[in-house]
């Protein structure tokens, strides 16, 4: 039956196969029953007698035995909990591996190895974290470079061929684009067997958004080959289904890139429209100038740009990025930049209900901005953004002007705020607004700005000296931020 994606905690890096670990001479690691294949998630040491509750699965568990006295229980419950692998270490409990424990480990399929007195149990979770760090080098470096090779193929004149030739080449599989019925809209790569072909389709049929509910991905096996499928924006149903006869680290990563780019390129297939403005999007992103994408964009302004960061300090990947994107009512999304690819950037039209907060990330908002105003905007969501993250709330949304300082013409205040704030450079005026928004914060303002305290009050002092101003007077507070509002 088709599974979808897992939902248990995810490893901080690729899993590592047993036979890494026992490669290493130094630990002097030798595998004594159980299955020679493993893939390590975590390293746990625990002389419990049952430690199930304290299990996630895919763990190489480290014991001395000393509250064993049941192997046959105690390794039925740690192949119930899902340990990768149990390591047993002989001294100063036992002088070798009990028997009893050993035919346990080859009836329940359990790799068992056994640990000498002279290697500490620190020592082989140092090595595995050392192992994990390598491959997940080895992992960033080959997204990277497919992420590359996608790219240039959705350049080429023919880009959804291109991309999926690339795809499966990189995937080292078959890459098809199917309709919600199942039919091919373009294919790339060897051609799976029949059966398992037939399998790809009635898990394309999963994922198709035809009716509500459906999940964005789902993966299957059929035989030795892997399937995937995950559902492509748009509202027309197409799925982007993948069968492959190896999984390796990175695999999910390099398809939800393949996901993004084919949501944007398969546009013509759901309509001009949305082709019009998924191109005016990367367009913007490329730096085209307002005027050669309003036509696209249309007249559905004002705008506004939000600034999203994961809560938890993860890096967000294009799936979960679209994600926030399509709650928030637009798949006008930029998942990442080269010089940050931590922040997602999303564009509301005025269409869209307003941003309301979402659980997991920390959102900047500007306020709604008219088509030539968008770099102003998006400079806005992103003050809004390190503010929210300065002052730990979920959402900060920047206020448009309002009140007395509204009744003064926009035209005279701009030139007012240039003349101002002339001696500043604009690091020193980035500052001077952060630490104004935070109430003269020293810790906030360092935090929002990523420097050290000491920094910001180097700068607001540099600032007060240059404009020869007195920054505790609230006078002058008040009209250097209405300045730096207004500039």
């Amino acid at each position: 039956m088709p599974t979808p994606p897992a939902t248990a905690p995810q490893p901080p890096a690729p899993p590592i196969p047993l036979a890494e670990l026992l490669a290493r001479e130094d630990l002097g690691l030798r595998r004594i029953a159980g299955p020679a294949d493993a893939d390590l998630l975590w390293v746990h040491t625990s002389e419990m007698a049952d430690p199930y509750p304290y299990l996630l699965g895919g763990e190489l568990l480290l014991s001395a035995g000393v509250l064993l006295t049941d192997p046959d229980r105690y390794v039925a419950r740690l192949v119930e909990a899902g340990a990768a692998a149990l390591g047993f270490g002989v001294r100063p409990v036992y002088e070798a591996v009990p028997e009893a424990l050993v035919e346990a480990c080859d009836r329940y399929g359990l790799p068992l190895l056994e640990v000498p007195p002279e290697t500490p149990f620190t020592t082989i979770a140092r090595a595995v974290w050392r192992l994990m760090a390598e491959a997940r080098h080895r992992e960033l470096r080959r997204v990277t470079r497919a992420q590359q090779a996608l790219a240039t193929a959705a350049a080429r004149p023919d880009p959804v061929p291109a991309v999926l030739h690339q795809l499966a080449a990189q995937l080292g599989g078959r890459a098809v684009l199917l309709t919600a019925r199942g039919e091919e809209v373009h294919a790339a790569g060897r051609r799976p067997h029949p059966e398992a072909a037939a399998a790809l389709t009635r898990l394309a049929r999963v994922v198709a958004r035809e009716r509500p509910g459906s999940p964005a991905s789902a993966t299957d096996t059929h035989g030795d080959t892997h399937l995937a499928a995950y559902a492509l924006g748009g509202g027309e149903g197409l799925v982007l289904s993948l069968a492959t006869h190896r999984r390796e680290p990175g695999d999910h990563t390099v398809a939800g890139i393949a996901v993004v780019l084919l949501s944007l390129l398969a546009a013509p297939h759901q309509g001009a429209d949305a082709a019009d403005r998924s191109a005016a999007l990367v367009r913007l992103l490329l730096g085209a100038t307002p005027a050669e994408v309003a036509p696209l964009l249309g007249p559905d302004g004002p705008w506004t740009v939000i600034h999203a960061r994961r809560s938890d300090g993860t890096t967000p990947d294009a799936l979960t990025a679209g994600a926030l994107g399509a709650s928030l009512g637009s798949a006008l999304v930029d998942a990442g930049r080269e010089d940050d690819d931590e922040t997602v950037r999303v564009l509301l039209p005025a269409t869209a209900r307003e941003a309301p907060p979402h659980p997991g990330w920390t959102l900047g908002v500007s306020a709604p901005t008219p088509l030539p105003a968008l770099a102003a905007a998006d400079t806005r969501a992103a003050r809004a953004l390190a503010h929210a993250e300065a002052t730990r709330t979920p959402l900060k949304a920047d206020a448009p002007v309002t009140g007395l300082a509204a009744l003064i013409p926009p035209d005279q205040a701009a030139a007012h705020a240039r003349t101002l704030l002339a001696p500043l450079t604009p690091p020193l005026a980035d500052t001077l607004r952060c630490w104004l928004s935070l109430h003269g914060s020293w810790d906030r303002t360092a935090v929002a700005l990523s420097v050290h305290r000491n920094t910001v009050r180097q700068r607001i002092g540099r600032c007060a000296e240059l404009l020869d101003v007195d920054l505790n007077d609230m006078d002058v507070r008040t009209e250097l931020w209405f300045a730096l509002r207004r500039e």
